[in-house]
């Protein structure tokens, strides 16, 4: 009887477990075995041992085509995160309070996460035009210079990187790929209202009693409430934008152009698969990006004692 149960039960999760077996073990293990080799998806792999990860490393010390992606990679994750947690957390507390329409006001916010990557990314090309989009002409109005958005390769959080004389033109491609990170902030946005819900009255009422205004209720009762959340938000975010790929191939021409700027390693990988045939590559590349994503994250977890609330 029990065997039988348990014959069923197998039968019954079969789809599943042949799917994760053929479309996760199997890429994943064999992914590591072509790290080790040269392999170009056209003749048999041929074990070269770690010429590959050697080809990273030199690549990493001299300043080529992986390092490039590689800080490529870590601004946009890093500015990402950074942005949708405090947006997020912005839009979560201003859409708690109890005004007039604040459903109406809730669903806009929600609106552009559900739509699809690649007419959001069109979107973005079309609102980001240094000549046309509507985000320069917002700027002319206050007086600010046109941006070159993608067809600039400033950064505005890396000042060396900036032209010796930009003319007032600080954002870039870099820049542009951050604004289009917040448009989906509509999905944290729902995790932190539903946070928000879950915070117990009385903290606010007994901070209240003690004296503390509207913003001192945030930093000492919302914020370290929320924090679990927020952890949660970060790590999610972390491994989302380094997988980022539809969004940054379409607005980049699929070449992180302008100049390798918007070069990230998820493209990098990409071209260097199927567009260089060099899989042995593209697969040390991927378990290097794993490793480090691996890394950040546990660092995050040890770290988080010192300013999650439980």
């Amino acid at each position: 009887m029990h065997r039988r149960r348990l014959i069923t039960g197998l039968l019954m999760v079969s789809p599943w477990l042949t799917g994760f077996l053929v479309l996760t073990v199997y890429p994943f293990l064999a992914a590591l075995y072509w790290s080790f080799c040269s392999y170009d998806l056209l003749s048999e792999p041929q074990w070269v041992g770690l010429r590959n990860y050697r080809r990273l490393l030199s690549e990493l010390v001299e300043g080529g085509t992986f390092a490039q992606a590689l800080t490529n990679t870590a601004y946009f994750a890093i500015g990402s995160v950074l942005l949708s947690v405090v947006f997020g957390v912005a839009l979560a507390v201003m859409l708690s309070w109890e005004v007039r329409g604040r459903a109406v006001y809730r669903t806009l916010c929600y609106l552009p996460s559900v739509v699809p990557t690649v007419a959001a990314a069109v979107l973005w090309i079309w609102l980001l035009d240094p000549q046309q989009g509507l985000v320069n002409a917002a700027l002319e109005t206050v007086n600010v210079p046109p941006q070159g958005w993608f067809q600039s390769t400033s950064a505005a959080a890396l000042p060396s990187a900036w032209p010796e004389d930009h003319g007032g033109r600080i954002f870039g491609s870099k820049d542009g790929l951050l604004l289009m990170s917040l448009w989906g902030v509509g999905n944290l946005l729902v995790i932190y209202l539903a946070a928000i819900a879950d915070i117990p009255e009385q903290l606010y009422e007994a901070a209240e009693l003690d004296g503390a205004g509207r913003l001192r209720q945030f930093f000492h009762v919302t914020l370290p409430m929320l924090t679990p959340v927020i952890f949660f938000n970060v790590v999610m975010g972390l491994i989302q934008s380094v997988q980022a790929f539809t969004q940054i191939y379409i607005v980049s021409d699929g070449q992180g152009d302008p100049a390798g700027s918007t070069l990230t390693l998820s493209l990098h990988l990409f071209l260097s698969a199927f567009k260089d045939l060099d899989m042995g590559y593209a697969s040390a590349m991927a378990w290097v990006l794993f490793l480090v994503v691996m890394l950040v994250t546990v660092w995050l977890f040890r770290t988080s004692r010192h300013w999650v609330h439980v």
